[in-house]
Formats: C-alpha cells, sequence, structure tokens
C-alpha cells in the first residue's frame, strides 16, 4: 500500500560502499549473480546465478526485451581554435532531420543534414555561443544554448547516415559512475547479444539484457516465448531526480517502437493468463506508456516520458528481470511501484551486504 512517504526523495536512500559498484563487467558475459524476490509478501529472498534464470521464471510466460544498440555517442574533436573539445549527446536517435543551412556550421556541404539536439560539451576555455566543433567522419556540433547542469542544444550536422558517423568517430559513453575510460571490451560488452544493428540509437545500455548469452537465448526459446520492443535509452536515464516530491518530477522523453508483432504476443498472452515479463526497465516503460496512452498494448512510435513512482498501477508486466539501480534515481522508483519501496530498499541492503555487483555491470535481480 502506497503512503505519503512514498512520494519524497529522502526516502529512496540506501546507503552503497564504493566497492559495490561494479567497474567492469564479469569476466564471461552471463557470469552474474541472480536475487530472486516475490512482487508481494515478505522480504524472503533466494540468492541464485543468472544461469538459473529459467528455473525462477513463471511458467508460459511471455519474456519482452529491448533490442536497441547502443549509438558510440561521445566524440573526441577540437574546436576551431584547435583546442580539444568533448561532446556527449544526450539525445537518442532518431532526430527530425532538416537540411543544413550555411549559418549552422562553418563549412557544412551543400548535402549535409542537421538536427537540434542536446548534449554536453568539454573544453579548454568557455565554450562561445555559435561556435562549431568537428569529430571526424563529417560530423560537427554547433553550440547554439547553453542550458542547465552543464548541458547545451546544439545543432548536429553530418553527411550520410548519422548513426554510421557516430560509429566511425564515437566512443561508447559508459555511466558517471564508472570511474575509468571506455575500452574495446566495453564496445561489445556495452552492447546486448540480441542489439539489431537497425535499431542503433540509445545512447545508454538496456542493462539487465547485458546477462544475456546466445546460449541462454537458445534454452529460454524452448520453454517461454520471446518478443521484442525498441526503446533509445537516453542519457537522461542518469539524471538525478531534484524534486523533493517526487511527483513533481519530469522524466526524460525517449523515442519507442512496438511492433504489431510484439503487440499481439502481448495482448495473446493477456488474454490468456499467461505473465508478461519486462527485461529491464526500458521494456517496462514502453510496454506501459503505450499501454498508457493507447488503453492497451498496441503497435506504436512515438516518444513517452511516462514516470513510475508508488501509486501508479501497472496494467501490462507481471514480473520483472532488471539491475540493481542508484539511490534516488526515477529507476529505483520504478522498481518500487512494481514490488514497494520499502521492501525493494530492504532487499537492497541486503544485496549490498551480500556482496552483490551494482548498477549497469552489476548483478540481476528478478521480481516475480
Amino acid at each position: 500500500m502506497t503512503g505519503e512517504a512514498d512520494f519524497f526523495l529522502k526516502n529512496y536512500h540506501y546507503d552503497l560502499p564504493p566497492e559495490r559498484i561494479a567497474q567492469f563487467p564479469p569476466d564471461n558475459r552471463g557470469d552474474s549473480r541472480l536475487l530472486v524476490m516475490a512482487r508481494e509478501g515478505g522480504c524472503e529472498l533466494e540468492h541464485r546465478r543468472f544461469e538459473e534464470l529459467p528455473d525462477y521464471l513463471p511458467e508460459k510466460a511471455l519474456l519482452v526485451a529491448n533490442n536497441a544498440r547502443v549509438l558510440p555517442a561521445r566524440l573526441m574533436g577540437k574546436r576551431r581554435t584547435g583546442g580539444k573539445a568533448e561532446f556527449l549527446l544526450l539525445t537518442p536517435l532518431p532526430l527530425v532531420l532538416q537540411k543544413a543551412r550555411k549559418d549552422t556550421a562553418y563549412d557544412a556541404a551543400a548535402d549535409s543534414l542537421c538536427a537540434e539536439a542536446r548534449g554536453l560539451i568539454r573544453s579548454g576555455g568557455q565554450m562561445r555561443e555559435g561556435e562549431s566543433l568537428h569529430f571526424g567522419a563529417g560530423l560537427a556540433v554547433t553550440a547554439l544554448e547553453p542550458l542547465s547542469f552543464g548541458e547545451w542544444r546544439v545543432f548536429l550536422v553530418w553527411r550520410g547516415d548519422l548513426a554510421a558517423a557516430f560509429e566511425a568517430a564515437g566512443r561508447i559513453p559508459l555511466p558517471p559512475y564508472i570511474k575509468r575510460p571506455d575500452d574495446e571490451e566495453d564496445a561489445e560488452r556495452y552492447q546486448t547479444v540480441y542489439a539489431a544493428s537497425g535499431k542503433t540509437g540509445a545512447v545508454a545500455a538496456p542493462t539487465a539484457g547485458l546477462h544475456f548469452t546466445s546460449a541462454m537465448r537458445e534454452k529460454l526459446a524452448a520453454s517461454f516465448e520471446w518478443a521484442e520492443i525498441t526503446l533509445y535509452v537516453g542519457y537522461g536515464t542518469f539524471s538525478p531526480v531534484r524534486s523533493q516530491d517526487i511527483r513533481g518530477h519530469t522524466l526524460h522523453s525517449e523515442y519507442l517502437e512496438i511492433s504489431g508483432e510484439t503487440a499481439g504476443a502481448v495482448t495473446r498472452a493477456k488474454a490468456a493468463g499467461r505473465p508478461v515479463v519486462a527485461i529491464g526497465t526500458t521494456s517496462a516503460r514502453a510496454l506501459e506508456g503505450v499501454a498508457a496512452l493507447c488503453g492497451e498494448v498496441r503497435p506504436h512510435a512515438g516518444m513517452t516520458d511516462i514516470f513510475f513512482h508508488p501509486g501508479r498501477e501497472f496494467r501490462v508486466v507481471d514480473a520483472l528481470l532488471t539491475n540493481f539501480h542508484l539511490p534516488q534515481s526515477s529507476l529505483l522508483m520504478l522498481v518500487s511501484a512494481f514490488a514497494g519501496r520499502k521492501r525493494v530498499l530492504a532487499a537492497y541492503e541486503r544485496a549490498a551486504e551480500a556482496g552483490y555487483r551494482f548498477f549497469s555491470y552489476g548483478d540481476a535481480m528478478l521480481i516475480r
């Protein structure tokens, strides 16, 4: 039952020793721990390995995963003055494209495209409005307007395919709590094995899917139905909630797609009383966002900014596979809405005591 305490930011804090924050993926994909908890009732926990997941999923479940591929959204380049510059795209693709104008970036080619976006800019010296940065592979960024918390409104200018340009020039945008540069291993391990090449556009990974191996996918296919959605995770997933009353928080918008095939699979499962298991909070937000907009899960493409916190009802998702999330984050609030704030925080504290690894490269939790 939701209480008034569930609406206040201060009540989503928990203590986490820094050494519990995973700085690297496990040596082998899928070699993670799995904390299993009932959605309702007491706070009994089972400590398992991720390879045991099929044994703990509800029978005849429909599994729904996010097949978005992470865009190498961090760019290293130069200012026109010759100084170094770094740009991190915060806006997930796709963007609204338009023809580039000569005044949006210096030396823009006649066949260039541009789109307005948001990003973080780091450079030596103060950036000026109207200044352009070049990053190779035909990519340029024009700074239009400084925003709050270090963000800029910018124009991206490029030729050809934007995702391909980022693939050629960019680097994987590791979360801010991973205190090291990205490396070649991250280029593989910060993607799910089922990420679709034609669905490149997320600027953060759907991390619950990072545990899956190809062998696990094949094992699950023998007993469970699998469906996929696409939600391009924005870097705003790491943005802190700043409203002391969380009901005043506005979540970042993200682009999602639900195909007719997936919508049909969800509709049939719900009609038959079969449980729907969301692989990650992004899958849960996509399913619930469309259900809230359309009254049911239908084929859909568009933006969602649905924000789940205690008191908001889940209409589609019956079980949730997820990682452990940051204190006072919107993702922790979503999980708390699903299974109860006090129960989730108690489980997190016990997981930390038991040595579980937290956040993007950390261990998994199944709430069923």
